[in-house]
């Protein structure tokens, strides 16, 4: 980290202001090259900002962060210039000219990282503050950024340290003072920590749905309303509607907000048997989407005289909708009450074109969502690399426990739990793994 790096923080095109951030052991000496000296540290000055042949690049606000009390703990500033395009561009020229570098995506944030000012997990909340879409994304990421994943984790290796303590104390000293059940009082600690990582690797599922998206699948059979009802709930044309049947080929996404969570409707392919090739291909998507849903919702056009297959991927939780209820009634409306009944499925009669019934459809998707997602504490993991991290040093306690005979076995599956903790918080992480982190970041994060 020997070069000084440069890159906007503020999204690019035209705004009223444009923030460019700098950092590195030259920071000082290119703030005194651009404006001219060193305003005092962290208090917004005006200054004439110049480059290198004397032409005014702007009148911009300048901001001086020397370390280490600045977010990457290095020497750092911040230029706040008008946010045209060539006042910016003419910026990036000058910098560049006094050969800063720019940085690259998340290179502020790993910087910090390896300057100890957040942890890995910390770091995590970053990227997850920053795409933060929706409420409940934005309060979780909040959590891991102040730290609730990374306190956890210290518990957690403080009590192995505490248990591989008693197991080395057996093996290195045995001829001497030491307590005789002394290995075997390490068994409840481990006991407790284990049914605490495994609650929390379970837990980390729901994490990862606030982060991603609460998925539900809309199936049924060709216009049973699927694309109507996906287009009712995004108050848009997300999905073409017409009464040809088969209209829908492959699986359309559409993002929505329910009760301050992210979930992503997709809407299918209509399943039945075809010899179509694209919309087999179209049904096989469509049954693939639907089985890794959190949530299906069983679309049957109540009207229609044909009855249709039931979907395998069906299961308990899920919702049957008669649709199209404003039409005349067919066989397949009452069929299909009687198979969700047989699914111990809830079912009701449904169509878009009623205002309630829309209102009570986005009422009960909330309240799904909610008792899914919702808890009495943000979860401690929310990465699908905490969770994996988890279970791995779950499965090193349990190891150990078994090793009931062989304290020295036992201490080196209490150690390799902890390395797997400590993964969780880069206290050791292959440089491999750091570079896919910080990858995923923004320029100028």
């Amino acid at each position: 980290m020997s070069d000084t790096i440069f890159a906007p923080a503020s999204a690019p095109g035209r705004s009223a202001v444009a923030v460019m951030r700098i950092s590195g052991p030259k920071a000082q000496e290119t703030v005194r090259a651009l404006a001219g000296d060193v305003p005092e540290p962290r208090r917004a000055s005006v200054r004439r900002l110049v480059d290198g042949r004397g032409r005014e690049i702007d009148r911009a606000l300048v901001l001086w962060f020397p370390g280490p009390g600045s977010y990457t703990g290095e020497d750092s500033a911040e230029f706040h210039v008008h946010g045209g395009p060539a006042v910016v561009g003419a910026l990036v020229a000058a910098l560049a000219a006094l050969e800063l570098r720019l940085a690259e995506p998340g290179e502020f944030t790993r910087r910090a990282f390896e300057n100890g000012k957040l942890d890995l997990a910390q770091a995590e909340g970053v990227a997850d503050l920053v795409n933060a879409e929706t409420e409940a994304q934005r309060r979780q990421a909040l959590d891991q950024l102040g730290g609730r994943l990374s306190e956890v984790q210290a518990r957690w290796r403080e009590a192995l340290e505490e248990a591989l303590a008693m197991f080395e104390a057996a093996v290195d000293f045995p001829d001497e003072e030491v307590p005789a059940d002394v290995a075997g009082r390490a068994r409840p600690i481990l006991q407790g920590l284990l049914k605490e990582l495994e609650a929390a690797a379970a837990d980390a599922e729901r994490g990862e749905r606030v982060r991603e998206g609460f998925r539900i699948a809309l199936l049924g059979a060709p216009n049973a309303g699927k694309s109507s009802l996906l287009n009712a709930l995004a108050r848009r044309e997300a999905a073409i509607v017409t009464a040809t049947p088969g209209t829908t080929r492959d699986v359309i996404e559409v993002p929505m907000v329910f009760a301050g969570y992210k979930v992503l409707m997709a809407d299918t392919a209509g399943l039945r048997e075809t010899f179509d090739e694209i919309e087999a291909e179209g049904v096989r998507r469509a049954r693939a989407w639907a089985a890794a849903a959190d949530l299906r919702l069983w679309l049957v056009d109540g009207s229609s005289g044909e009855i249709p297959t039931v979907p395998l991927e069906l299961g308990e939780g899920d919702l049957c909708l008669i649709t199209k209820r404003d039409l005349a009634n067919g066989p397949a409306g009452a069929w299909a009450a009687q198979q969700a009944r047989r699914l111990r499925i809830p079912s009701a009669e449904f169509t878009t074109r009623g205002p309630s019934d829309l209102g009570w459809l986005e009422a009960t998707l909330a309240e799904r969502v909610v008792e899914r997602l919702a808890g009495s504490e943000p979860p401690a993991a929310t990465r699908l690399r905490h969770r994996d991290l988890l279970e791995e040093a779950a499965e090193r306690l349990h190891s150990a426990l078994r090793h009931e005979e062989s304290l020295e076995l036992a201490a080196e599956d209490v150690r390799l739990a902890a390395r797997a903790l400590d993964r969780i918080t880069g206290r050791i992480d292959p440089e491999a793994v750091l570079g896919r982190i910080f990858s995923t970041f923004c320029i100028g994060k």
